[in-house]
């Protein structure tokens, strides 16, 4: 990290040793290894994701604990993405960081251009069209949806085959589980060849990315950006605290059993990217089953987003005030709606809350040119808010895990 950061300033606009085209040029043979990693990784998504769900549901000792576990992680996972973007909208409205920002000179040169091309954010169905849009989240053609990467899809028709192979009898299951394990062995030893490039791609993405970027833009953008750590630090701390009472975890004793998770995320700026390595830190480093590590944490990384529902909050109220836009109560309602109906099943894919924060601005009235002002440095803030969400996912199967096996020990001590 700290190499590729030197190497990023010395070859960026920062210093000026080396020309613009160059050191794109540069930048991008740099970034190789790390465009290497994710191809890689991002090969064995899918067939990894719908392997590990399925094993870990039919490996349930018991199918009332499965539906206890599942419909608690859920509501875990909605609740923290609720705290996370109230959080970033009080700290936006308190600290007011738009205000520190030339609004006139940004308004003169952002206020009638395009939206970035950051991809099409997703629109958000009416009450008439509900019933349609929840019926489409069934995959008609399961095929289809893993070739579109339709991750949401993919995890509800796990979950379905997973729940059906854990309510058959045993001998029948295990012709099918004994193939999906076959399968999930062969995509972690890709993903065992693929950490072999992750020291060098993380050199080389954060080279990459600080010659691009520089230092006089992120210098601009400091209260910017400060707020939004400010937030991921504090939902962190959040996280930690829940931790501690949940599951009677020492905070500092998960920090260094996740720290290396944590870095590649911070790295990758990809959930999807580092679920291999997070199931097996679960399972080897905080001792959860995989019955709960292989459903909690693909699940998370579909719909866990507490990092950028928070991030989506404070860009939201940071381009309100700079354009001048009273948002109201009943807008930071709909934002805090908005974002977490767009949380849910985005693909964890780097730069994929520039998408969803496109479409939060369009619904409280704030111009989406404002996302060119921001995009200078959303890598960073990318890399920030990936690794809170993997951390999220840690934590609920971390506190998941602690829960079945105190439900567990009390249904034994009954039965005794």
């Amino acid at each position: 990290m700290v190499l590729g950061l030197l190497t990023g300033i010395l070859i960026g606009p920062s210093v000026g040793w080396v020309a613009p085209a160059n050191a794109a040029t540069i930048g991008s043979w740099l970034a190789l290894p790390g465009q290497l990693f994710l191809a890689m990784i991002q090969m064995i998504v899918i067939p990894l994701v719908f392997a590990s769900i399925i094993r870990g549901l039919a490996a349930t000792e018991d199918v009332e604990q499965l539906r206890s576990v599942g419909l608690r992680v859920v509501m875990f996972f909605l609740a923290t993405t609720v705290v996370a973007i109230a959080l970033g909208l009080f700290l936006a409205l308190t600290l007011k960081p738009g205000l520190l920002v030339d609004s006139q000179t940004v308004r003169a040169s952002l206020g009638t251009a395009p939206p970035p091309a950051a991809g099409e954010a997703p629109a958000i169905p009416d009450i008439a069209e509900l019933p349609q849009a929840v019926l489409t989240l069934l995959p008609a053609n399961p095929l289809s949806s893993m070739v579109r990467n339709e991750m949401l899809q993919v995890v509800i028709f796990a979950v379905m085959v997973g729940v059906a192979l854990a309510t058959i009898a045993p001998a029948k299951a295990r012709p099918l589980l004994d193939v999906l394990g076959t399968l999930q062995e062969v995509c972690m030893t890709v993903v065992s060849w693929a950490m072999m490039l992750a020291p060098v791609a993380v050199f080389g993405l954060l080279a990459q990315l600080t010659a691009k970027i520089g230092l006089d833009a992120l210098v601009g953008m400091a209260a910017y950006v400060g707020t939004v750590l400010l937030g991921l630090a504090v939902m962190l701390a959040v996280f930690l605290v829940a931790l501690f009472f949940g599951a009677g975890e020492k905070p500092l004793q998960f920090m260094r059993a996740v720290r290396e998770v944590l870095l590649l995320a911070f790295s990758t700026s990809s959930s999807a990217a580092v679920m291999p390595l997070s199931i097996r830190t679960a399972q080897d480093k905080l001792g959860v089953r995989p019955s709960i590590s292989q459903f909690v944490i693909p699940l998370g990384a579909t719909i866990n987003m507490n990092g950028t529902a928070l991030y989506q909050g404070v860009a939201a109220i940071f381009l309100a005030q700079v354009f001048g836009v009273d948002v109201g109560t009943g807008g930071l309602l709909l934002i805090i709606v908005t974002a977490v109906g767009a949380s849910i099943g985005t693909p964890a894919t780097p730069g994929v809350g520039i998408v969803v924060l496109a479409m939060v601005l369009s619904t409280v009235g704030v111009p989406p040119s404002g996302i060119a002002l921001i995009m200078g440095v959303d890598r960073i803030l990318d890399m920030s808010r990936t690794a809170i969400n993997v951390c999220g996912d840690l934590v609920a199967a971390v506190i998941m895990e602690r829960w079945s096996g105190l439900a567990k020990t009390a249904v034994s001590e009954t039965v005794r």
